[in-house]
């Protein structure tokens, strides 16, 4: 379970984390992620100094961190420009860092970030703690703790979100409201109900290859698609339309957090290959090397769907040169008949490394809810969705034979009048 832990300044938020950092809780700071962001030789700190100048680089060629703090506390733009710079550095550092954690085995993981609801980050972690104390104690402490004279504290204070804003945001709130003492005591306490809950920490239900009235031989309005996986229990869908892209980016734009844009590409070879988090098109007939390199060209995920179907998966023919290629071999298909033939998929998977996916591949709103991935509850991008499917959970049932029927009188209605969708 990853957990957000913030706090306006002076409220006591480094206390807490200090306190479950020696109680052993993997933990990481913000602040320790920015500064590694602009060390140094890196382009962080190259991109600050034609932003603001080679004054605010040190003879020593290091950022001057305490007179870029005075530029920007005292200039709204300058902070927002500093902010443009630094903030996708450091969500890059942080996903890094809690892939490792993952991989160490932790069930709980802490992020120390003053600026959570200011960047918009809340959704990035499965619980927000906000540590919160009374305007006049914050400013107390930053004039005699700290050495602030009363105006630039004032200047800090009113820099950031009202405490109020963010307690309405926050799942969990630690008034820091006594002693030090009994901080520490609530921290503990609170610590104890987090490893709690982290063995109970959320997942996520998705389905990861399904058509829409996009796909050629698919009928379902792509809103009722949306409204039936709900009704299903799935909190996040790919659209994978055949060859096409647009209804994928329409929906992914009106519902960011439920949506995978994704496009299911015939490839000259006569099979599929699946490509998520795209926004351009690939065209029918693009030989499927070159389909995943357009996929990662375009930051997105090569994904092998039904790689021993007849026809569209070329019975296997591409499998072993395929799945190298791929970072996902969907393992079980919805619609595959004989429902064997996903068993060959699963050992592929093995023998290659590769992140095991799954799919409805459903043409009717009845299939979907038949085929499930559950993974933990992630943001909707994808570095984050990769580092999810490393702890994947494939459920899924074979459909009726009888669905084939629908898509053959999709095919047929859409060369009819007026045929588009229904």
């Amino acid at each position: 379970m990853s957990v957000a832990l913030t706090g306006n300044i002076a409220a006591g938020k480094s206390t807490v984390a200090e306190a479950w950092s020696a109680a052993g809780v993997p933990l990481v700071s913000s602040d320790e992620l920015a500064r590694r962001a602009v060390e140094p030789g890196t382009s962080g700190l190259d991109e600050v100094r034609g932003a603001f100048g080679d004054e605010f680089v040190t003879a020593e060629g290091t950022l001057d961190r305490a007179r870029l703090r005075e530029r920007v506390f005292a200039d709204d733009g300058a902070r927002k420009r500093l902010e443009a710079i630094l903030h996708p550095r450091i969500r890059a550092l942080h996903q890094e860092w809690t892939a490792a954690r993952r991989k160490e085995g932790a069930s709980l993981v802490v992020t120390e970030i003053p600026l959570l609801f200011e960047t918009g980050r809340e959704r990035d972690f499965d619980l927000t703690v906000l540590v919160d104390a009374p305007v006049e104690t914050r400013l107390g402490r930053l004039v005699e703790q700290r050495g602030l004279s009363e105006t630039e504290a004032r200047l800090m204070l009113a820099s950031q979100m009202d405490a109020a804003d963010k307690r309405r945001r926050a799942d969990l709130v630690l008034d820091n409201d006594g002693s030090l003492e009994e901080l520490e005591k609530k921290a503990h306490a609170l610590l104890d109900e987090l490893r709690e809950r982290a063995g109970e920490a959320r997942v996520l239900a998705m389905d990861l290859h399904l058509h829409t009235a996009g796909s050629w031989d698919c009928l379902s309005e792509p809103h009722r698609v949306l409204e039936r996986a709900r009704a299903a229990g799935l909190e996040r869908i790919a659209i994978t339309d055949h060859n096409r892209l647009g209804v994928a980016l329409e929906m992914a734009a009106a519902h960011p957090e439920e949506i995978i844009p994704g496009e299911e590409v015939r490839t000259a070879e006569g099979i599929d290959v699946i490509g998520l988090y795209l926004h351009e098109e690939i065209p029918k007939g693009t030989p499927a090397r070159e389909t995943v390199e357009r996929i990662r060209d375009q930051g997105g995920i090569p994904y092998l769907p039904h790689p021993y179907a007849g026809g569209k998966g070329g019975g296997g023919r591409y499998a072993e040169e395929l799945a190298p290629l791929m970072d996902v071999v969907e393992v079980f298909n919805g619609r595959l008949h004989p429902g064997r033939l996903n068993a060959p998929a699963q050992e592929l998977a093995v023998r290659h490394g590769r992140l095991r996916g799954a799919g409805s591949d459903a043409h009717t709103l009845l299939e979907l809810g038949g085929v499930r991935v559950e993974v933990p509850t992630h943001p909707n991008d994808p570095a984050s969705f990769l580092e999810a499917m490393a702890r994947a959970r494939v459920m899924g049932r074979t459909a009726s034979n009888l669905v084939h029927l629908a898509s053959t009188w999709a095919k047929i209605r859409k060369r009819l009048p007026g045929g588009s969708r229904s």
